[in-house]
């Protein structure tokens, strides 16, 4: 059994990731390791190359080829769960269970009830829990939340938003497999971001309709999708997700009672991040090259909003400071479930051709 260690201003946060996939090399460990206060101590990875790559990128970091051999090294204060989706609650209740906090990359759970099981375990424990939903932290998704917040648009009564890219051809990725248990498919890989960014601006949702098809031979997960939310407050948010749109659509349109805002293209910092770069490395953060601007029309005025640079590394040091000082976690699992009961109403509606109410 792990044991954690007596937390001291004077010292890092021991960090171990489990994972290094596309999630944990891209996202998790650039981040962990460039965040001050946290060190990247242990990598949980059995692929020889994935090894390689730690140990060249980070050579104060452990390999640790199994997570048994994690839990039994001890010394940590904070596991990161970047695996597959069908491990995240029992690698996450694992790490409850000994009383390490815990960030879970999104989604968190396969159901909604689970995922409140898990943040009622943690709570019962008095163990951080947190789920890694990044794309808060967007510069387009900051921007879009500053401009509502000072109220150019007015009213909102549309919201409009896309994930949308061309990969014709299927990859053979485990997030394309049919499995039920995998969760595999756009809707729950890039409808989580989706869902979550639509209810962090409006509101929780009271009704669902959705579409989603398989388009591409060799998948046997959706591949397009169509998801239309009624929140509570009036406003509807139809929000698109497919691997197979040749031309993408605006990622965010917003119409209000005072005007109307669009933006495209995506954030730049998952690319910097797949491209080996990581925070810190003395080249700007979070902005793209050329700087994007958005664009706010009112009448026959039309302003360029530039947008602010995306801030990943935010959410690590909101990690950090709320396991040393008992701060809230930067994601509420409580909000994590919340979006886990629309996207499964969202599949429920697209199998039966129905509109779904959120109790």
């Amino acid at each position: 059994m792990t044991e954690t260690t007596s937390l001291g201003e004077d010292r890092p946060l021991r960090v171990g990731l489990i994972g290094y996939g596309l999630a944990g090399a891209a996202f998790h460990a650039p981040i962990i390791a460039t965040t001050p206060g946290l060190d990247l101590a242990t990598v949980v990875t059995s692929r020889a190359d994935a090894a390689a790559e730690v140990v060249r990128r980070y050579p104060g970091t452990s390999v640790a080829p199994t997570v048994d051999e994690l839990f039994a090294t001890g010394g940590l204060d904070v596991v990161v769960v970047a695996t597959t989706n069908d491990s995240h609650v029992p690698l996450a209740r694992r790490a409850i269970e000994v009383g390490l906090a815990v960030v879970v990359d999104k989604p968190v759970a396969p159901t909604a009830r689970e995922a409140r099981d898990l943040a009622a375990l943690a709570e019962d424990r008095g163990v951080p829990l947190t789920v890694f939903q990044n794309r808060r932290w967007d510069g387009d998704f900051l921007t879009l939340r500053t401009l509502l917040g000072s109220g150019a648009i007015g009213e909102v009564h549309r919201f409009e938003s896309r994930f949308e890219f061309w990969r014709p051809v299927a990859t053979g990725n485990w997030r394309e497999s049919g499995d039920p248990a995998a969760l595999g498919g756009v809707l729950y890989d890039l409808g989580a971001h989706l869902v979550d960014q639509a209810v962090e601006l409006f509101g929780p949702v009271a009704e669902v309709r959705a579409e989603t098809d398989v388009r591409r031979a060799g998948t046997g997960a959706e591949d397009d999708a169509f998801v239309a939310l009624q929140h509570a407050s009036g406003v509807r948010s139809h929000l698109w997700m497919s691997a197979v749109a040749a031309d993408q659509g605006h990622r965010f349109r917003v119409l209000g009672s005072a005007g109307a805002y669009t933006s495209d293209g995506l954030d730049p910092q998952e690319d910097a991040l797949v491209a080996g770069r990581a925070p810190g490395d003395g080249r700007p953060w979070g902005l793209a090259e050329p700087p994007r601007v958005g664009r706010l029309t009112r009448g026959e005025t039309v302003e360029d909003i530039p947008l602010l640079p995306g801030d990943y590394p935010a959410f690590y040091a909101a990690v950090e400071r709320a396991v040393r000082t008992g701060s809230e976690m930067p994601v509420r699992v409580a909000d994590t479930a919340a979006v886990l009961d629309v996207l499964a109403a969202a599949r429920t509606s697209a199998q039966t051709g129905t509109v779904q109410r959120i109790a």
